[in-house]
Order: structure tokens, then sequence, then C-alpha cells
């Protein structure tokens, strides 16, 4: 791993609180993603579940968390399995967690070699009435890869019928929703690592560039802050590019007039930010362009004062909605008929904004929360409108990533990466 050491002190919060809703004499297994294979001896990179990481900090394949708060054997309570490391491992992949280093991680104080899953955990199981599997329950999710967790929790209903079944989602969804101060503290570090990057494009960027190119510098920047990366396939979208709302080819020539729809962002420690920014080819807006760039702006700052405590989400979007049906007849993009007539379902504005406005960040960029309930203190969202106009052979998006705060507007992790027409203008033109 590129990042430092994350105080464990987060890991067993997460642990006792995750514990403390679960039944009486039920326990809870969590897998390590699967390293994905390519072709012939290729792999992806690893990323480790989520959840596994977020319960415990371990950011190594085939590890298995299990909890136990009720164990009859004080052990047992929490226990790590990992691959054992050897001296072969050390050579060819370098060395994996030790017991000590694990501890040190995670706060787990046992940790039992992979090999001794099986012998350990029938023992366990013996003294368990429920068992918690772990299943992704995101909104969004449209999974059609077997995981490893789908493969373990298919053989546990088989090894252990007469178990009862609970899930571990709609516990992980309530709290990886709310983060803890040393998460957000973690996501603003990848957000600044993006802050990097971007004002290393402003300046890169002339009219001739290929939006790869962009791309790359993004990277070497993330790359030499300890990043890993990108926290989801990023969009360089110059042009009518930009009017596709998840172009990832980036292989257009940026062209003198256009605007440049830019939304990446850097990770850390497995931890997301998500950046939308639009910036000009040639380092000034014209006065149309400037007009709608405007206009998004006015929704998101608008927008992101009512992502307060007791905000419900649908009545959310619906008044972002108003915001920006009120920008678009000031644009002459749409005018009185076309909203007297909308459909309710899909109302006018739709035309030209057809996305969400906001959704949960953290672990995952799409990250888990609650829908249905009111907004929370330290709730993560990205606020993220735009205006999409192919007739006019360009599309505008802005988007940061805040924190519900007790009180007042929200905190803006991304307050330091320039957002002003004037602040753009005057980073590409120094």
């Amino acid at each position: 791993m590129k990042y430092d050491l994350i105080n464990n002190s987060l890991f067993i919060k997460n642990r006792k609180h995750f514990m403390a809703q679960m039944k009486p004499n039920s326990l809870a297994v969590f897998n390590a993603n699967d390293i994905y294979p390519i072709g012939a001896d290729s792999t992806m990179p690893f990323q480790q579940n989520r959840d596994l990481f977020y319960l415990s900090g371990v950011d190594q394949e085939s590890s298995i968390l299990v909890l136990f708060p009720d164990a009859q054997k004080q052990k047992h309570r929490e226990i790590l399995f990992l691959t054992e490391t050897n001296d072969h491992i050390a050579v060819w992949e370098g060395e994996k967690l030790t017991k000590e280093k694990a501890e040190e991680v995670s706060g787990v104080k046992t940790v039992y070699w992979l090999q001794d899953f099986d012998k350990v955990f029938y023992e366990i199981m013996t003294q368990a009435g429920t068992i918690y599997i772990n299943t992704n329950e995101h909104y969004r999710a449209n999974v059609e890869t077997e995981t490893r967790e789908d493969r373990f929790n298919k053989r546990v209903r088989e090894q252990y019928p007469a178990h009862q079944v609970a899930k571990s989602n709609p516990i992980l969804q309530r709290l990886r929703s709310v983060k803890d101060q040393i998460e957000i503290d973690i996501m603003q570090k990848a957000c600044d690592i993006t802050e990097k990057g971007f004002k290393r494009v402003l300046q890169f960027t002339e009219p001739g560039v290929w939006e790869y190119e962009i791309e790359a510098e993004f990277m070497h920047e993330f790359l030499r802050n300890r990043s890993r990366g990108f926290a989801y396939t990023p969009i360089i979208g110059s042009g009518n590019n930009a009017n596709v709302l998840h172009y990832v080819v980036n292989n257009s020539q940026c062209k003198a007039g256009e605007l440049i729809l830019i939304d990446l962002a850097a990770e850390y420690a497995n931890y997301s930010s998500d950046m939308t920014r639009t910036i000009p080819v040639s380092g000034r807006f014209t006065e149309r362009q400037k007009d709608v760039y405007n206009a998004v702006l006015r929704v998101k700052k608008e927008a992101t004062k009512m992502l307060v405590p007791g905000t419900m989400w649908e009545q959310y979007h619906i008044e972002v909605g108003k915001l920006m049906t009120s920008e678009l007849l000031g644009l002459g993009l749409l005018d009185k008929a076309d909203v007297q007539h909308e459909n309710p379902d899909w109302p006018a504005y739709k035309k030209y904004f057809m996305h969400g406005t906001s959704h949960h960040i953290g672990l995952d960029t799409h990250d888990y929360g609650l829908l249905y309930e009111p907004m929370q203190v330290n709730n993560v969202f990205t606020v993220e409108p735009g205006i999409y106009i192919p007739d006019e052979g360009f599309g505008i998006r802005l988007e940061d990533d805040v924190v519900i705060q007790e009180n007042g507007e929200p905190f803006n992790l991304m307050r330091n990466i320039p957002l002003e027409v004037e602040e753009i203008e005057e980073w590409m033109n120094k």
C-alpha cells in the first residue's frame, strides 16, 4: 500500500458499532475480494472488499474477518484469518501481513492463518444460532460476477442448514453512511491530491492537447502523492463528448474554443473523492459558455445550502429541479410553455439535466447511504448539477464533495479547487 497507516481506533470503533447491532448468539463473516484474471497469467490490480476494509483496515487478498460478540472464548469474539507469509512469497510478491502487523493495522488480537479457518469456524459455528452473511445491496449495484463472498455464502448455507441467516448489509448501510472524523480526514487527503492534479492540468491544457494527455497529467500527480490513482474511471470530454454522461474513451483532440468536462478524482487509502470541473481549451470562456457555466454554478451553490440535517433525499431533488428550471428559462433553453406542459415524471428541465444532483461518497464513489431517511451530520455528499447542450456543442457539470454539519452550510472538502470563472481563467493564463 502507498498510503500512511490509518489509526486502528477507526476500525475498532467500526467493529464495536457493528457488533452492537447484531442479534444475540450470532456471528458475521466478511471475505476479501478476489483477484480477478485477465488472461494467461495476468490479473487485475487487487482492490479490497470495502466492508472488510471498513471493519478491519486489512488491505490484503484472501483475508477473512469473523465477528462473534457472544463467543464462549474471549479470543474468538474478533478473529482475522490471513495467508501465512513465507520465504517464497516474500521473494516473488513481497511479505504479507504478519500476525503482529495485522494486529497493529486492525486492532484485532486473534489472528489465525487461513489454513486453520475450517477448523476454527466449525468450532464457533457450533456455538452460534445465526450467521450474518454479507451481500451487495447498493441501489445502483448491477453485479454479474460471482464474488468470493458469494461463494462463501453459498457454501455456508449448504454446510450449516440449521442456522438462521441474517444480512450484514442493512447494518453497514447505516454505519458507513455516517463518517468518522478519521474518515473525513482521509477523504480530505484524497481531495487535496485531486486539487494538485487539477491545478497542474489548468496550466497544461491548450488547443491541440489530447484528452488522454490530460488524463496522464492527472495520473502523474496522483501517483506522486501516494494515491493508487483514479477513484473511478476518468471522464475527460471535450466539445460534444461532454454530452455523453459516461464518456470514458478520452481519445479526442481538444480544439480551440471548446470546453472540456473533466470528471475524475483521486482515491487515497481506499477512500474516494469525486470532482467535476469544466474548463475552456483556449483559456477563456465565451460569453455564452460563461452564462451557462454561471447558471450551473448558481444551482450548485443553492443545492449545497440544502444539504443540512433533516433534508429528505427525494424532496431535495425536487427543489434542485425547480432551481434548474428557473436557470434554463433564463438561458432561453426552456420557455414557459415547456414548463406548463411538462410530464411530472420527467420534468422539462430533464432535457438538459438528466441525472441526479448528489450521491453519498466514502469508501465507494457511490457509497452506501439511506435514501429514505433524513440526512444526518457527517453524511458526505457530492453536489453535481449540469447543463448539456448538444446543439451548441458543449456540456457543463460542476461537482464538489461536502460534509453535512450540525449548524450552517456543509463543509466543502474541495473548497481550494478553482471553481469560479475568474479563478479558472486566471490559472490557465498564468
